[in-house]
């Protein structure tokens, strides 16, 4: 590894830190903004069993969005996520369910599975040059013809498994700290993001990932075997999604195959919303977490007031073109 290869990454993370930083500042204060709207003007809105459900539909959006992260940080996009979230959750229901292995080969298998889906999608972008948005496009078709041909379209419940359902919709912390209820899923969508951070600003994984957003070509130069490391990247945002799909059949108690349409383009939102560029080189898995968070009090909020289902969709549209038009003209003002 040379030290053009190291100042690449660095400067790749360095040189939008104000730019990503204002944005997640935004992001922060919409945040607070939505909560104070809706805690005023929908009275069911603050309660606690309201907040727990804010918390658990944001662990599966906010997971999500980590595993989206790093490809959109990369200068790629996946569009297969929400369908490999319902295939990683497939698997586990048939390595529990019909073959009745124990619980940690579930989980294993589902983030494996995702994983090597995600490193397919990357092989293909990498090696055969096809767009990332045609080559993850394609991966979501055959990740959703995959989960209705193994479960023979049909849901696999967890009823012989009781401990699945520890994954998500319990709250172990409340054993310890009594009235806490936050759900276990929420708890793993922190831990997630943790590590993720981690990763990504403490590693030479996270240097070259920055550093292939900033300029692919350049990391090529200078050294980086590119196609090596999208591969990995992709590779990670499987996997991350086999957790989301841990998390969501957790909470259904099921794996429904017909799941997962849809699920990309809240993730990809949250990622916007949270500040990460669209144009690869930055972002931060706080901004991801703070957008996921904006995502859910949003559609809740909305939900609480009686608006339409049809307006929601409405409104997270325009939400996305206003962050992504604040990201352009941030990225130009830098």
């Amino acid at each position: 590894m040379t030290d053009t290869t190291l100042d690449t990454g660095k400067a790749a993370k360095s040189g939008f830190v104000t730019t990503a930083a204002l944005q997640k500042a935004v992001a922060f204060v919409v945040l607070i903004a939505l909560l104070a709207f809706f805690g005023l003007f929908a009275p069911n809105f603050a309660t606690g069993g309201n907040m727990v459900g804010i918390m658990q539909a944001t662990a599966v959006n906010g997971v999500l969005g980590v595993a989206v992260t790093f490809v959109i940080i990369s200068g790629g996009i996946d569009l297969s996520i929400g369908t490999m979230m319902t295939l990683t959750a497939v698997t586990a229901g048939i390595i529990l369910t019909n073959l009745g292995m124990p619980l940690p080969f579930g989980i294993i298998g589902a983030i494996a599975a995702g994983a090597f889906m995600g490193a397919v999608s990357g092989w293909t972008i990498a090696n055969l040059k096809i767009p990332p948005f045609i080559a993850t496009l394609g991966m979501m078709q055959i990740a959703r013809g995959l989960a209705l041909v193994f479960s023979e379209a049909k849901p696999i419940y967890f009823n012989d498994t009781p401990s699945y359902q520890l994954l998500s919709p319990v709250s172990s912390i409340s054993a310890l700290i009594p009235g806490i209820e936050v759900p276990n899923g929420v708890m793993i969508m922190f831990i997630v993001a943790i590590i993720s951070s981690v990763v990504l600003t403490r590693t030479i994984v996270g240097r070259m990932i920055f550093a292939l957003g900033s300029n692919e070509e350049a990391a090529r130069l200078s050294g980086i075997k590119v196609n090596r490391w999208k591969i990995l990247t992709y590779a990670i945002c499987g996997g991350i999604s086999g957790i989301a799909g841990l998390i969501v059949s957790s909470r259904l108690n099921s794996a429904q195959p017909a799941l997962g349409l849809g699920y990309e383009l809240d993730a990809i939102a949250a990622v916007v919303i949270g500040g990460t560029s669209l144009s690869g080189g930055r972002g931060t898995v706080m901004g991801t977490i703070i957008g996921a968070f904006i995502m859910s009090v949003l559609t809740n909020g909305l939900r609480v007031m009686g608006v339409q289902e049809e307006w929601k969709i409405v409104v997270t549209g325009v939400i996305i073109i206003v962050a992504v038009f604040i990201d352009i003209f941030l990225r130009k003002k830098a």
